[in-house]
């Protein structure tokens, strides 16, 4: 009986041990076309003055902080939990006429990481190009999105008193401006009317922006925005995507809340949902925070981050942003509504600085250019972060990660 005991007390010390050793994050230091990413220079980083060349481009979307300035933003005294699953997620989709698998997808496509969650628990947390879970990977317009959160928290703690107030209420220094007459309602929908043309090509409206935003010797957000100052449409009936109009908001909270946007956004976001690891914003020449790009964090705290979008605000035991709110900024109001899928653009709909996913079922997404997403599934949980190094040319209209997410849903949602 002895005997038998101790088998199976070894039994299952083995397989406890096995379900822990497979799971857990994977690394790999190679990745798609990893020598065209500079894979034999161990992936470098942007040299000062130069344009960032491909084979820079894993270096600089995890060590932005080393090229460029930032404002730092504190994690919390105790990390909130997040559980592993037992076994990797298996995955089939179809897509290009064959059923591929989650692994097809990273020898395809320029991932740097890629992680799936449901609820608190991880179910695949991937690594390619040599890097690691502590990397901190740079958000491109994912940023919009927590922009548009914080402005919800800032409603709630009273700093802003409505979002129909008109930006000069909260920046005088645009009051003669066209942005500075317009409501942040507006602002949030990205419905200004302002003139601002962006296609993510060089000599576009944010390129232009981007430029006095990152120059150190550049005039700051305020005269950055200003220059865009031609109202082409009535505001609140048109979108148009537009970078600068997340900039105004930037500014909307700084003032509103007398703090920089990256101390708001640690004392009301990082720290009370328990991040793991610290954060940092993008700095321009003046100070503030540029705030249509540029926050940077590891791939499980964006996950945290779209964890607690799936709960509608919740995480850690506490309300983070108020349930009305998200609900508010990831739902489509009409099918017919200027802001539905298929009207803001042919495929998504735009909430509160949040991509919506066609059908009646609400999902919503963060979307950065160059591969940056986060969707979420709120009936499910299910959480999609992947960071990556896209390049114009690699599936520009990002067909294949919504083929995977779909899925996705399917088959564990």
């Amino acid at each position: 009986m002895a005997h038998r005991f101790k088998a199976i007390v070894a039994g299952s010390l083995l397989a406890l041990w096995c379900a822990v050793a497979h799971s857990g994050p994977s690394f790999s230091d190679s990745g798609y076309a990893a020598d065209a990413y500079g894979a034999a220079e161990h992936y470098p980083l942007p040299e000062p003055g130069h344009a960032r060349t491909q084979k820079q481009f894993v270096g600089y979307y995890t060590h932005y902080a080393d090229v460029r300035p930032v404002d730092p933003i504190a994690k919390a005294g105790t990390p909130s939990p997040l559980d592993y699953a037992p076994h990797e997620l298996t995955l089939k989709y179809p897509y290009g006429d064959r059923i591929r698998s989650i692994g097809d997808y990273l020898d395809r496509n320029p991932v740097t990481g890629l992680l799936v969650a449901r609820g608190n628990t991880i179910l695949y947390e991937h690594y390619r190009y040599a890097r690691k879970d502590s990397d901190r990977f740079m958000s491109q317009s994912m940023a919009k999105t927590i922009i548009g959160m914080l402005i919800g928290i800032a409603v709630s703690d009273g700093s802003i008193h409505s979002i129909d107030d008109l930006v000069a209420a909260y920046v005088p220094e645009l009051a003669d401006s066209a942005y500075g007459q317009t409501s942040i309602r507006d602002l949030l929908h990205m419905s200004s009317g302002v003139a601002f043309f962006e296609d993510d090509n060089a000599g576009d409206d944010r390129d232009k922006l981007g430029r006095d935003l990152f120059n150190p010797n550049g005039p700051g957000a305020v005269a950055a925005v200003e220059r865009f100052d031609r109202r082409e449409r009535p505001p609140g009936t048109h979108f148009s995507y537009a970078s600068s109009e997340t900039e105004v908001l930037g500014l909307v909270l700084s003032h509103a809340t007398h703090r920089s946007v990256a101390q708001y956004a640690s004392e009301r976001i990082w720290k009370k949902m328990g991040m793991e690891s610290d954060a940092a914003w993008g700095r321009d020449a003046s100070g503030e925070d540029i705030t249509f790009c540029c926050f940077n964090a590891t791939l499980r705290d964006w996950a945290r981050f779209g964890l607690m979008l799936a709960y509608d605000g919740k995480w850690n035991g506490q309300q983070i942003v108020p349930r009305d709110w998200v609900l508010q900024a990831t739902s489509v109001v009409s099918p017919d509504d200027f802001l539905a899928p298929g009207k803001a653009t042919p495929l998504f709909g735009y909430g509160y600085q949040t991509w919506m996913l066609p059908g009646e079922r609400r999902m919503f997404a963060l979307q950065g250019m160059d591969g940056q997403r986060i969707i979420v599934d709120p009936r499910s949980k299910l959480v999609l972060v992947q960071t990556a190094v896209w390049t114009s040319d690699h599936d520009p209209g990002m067909r294949e990660i919504y083929a995977l997410w779909y899925a996705l849903v399917a088959q564990h949602g």
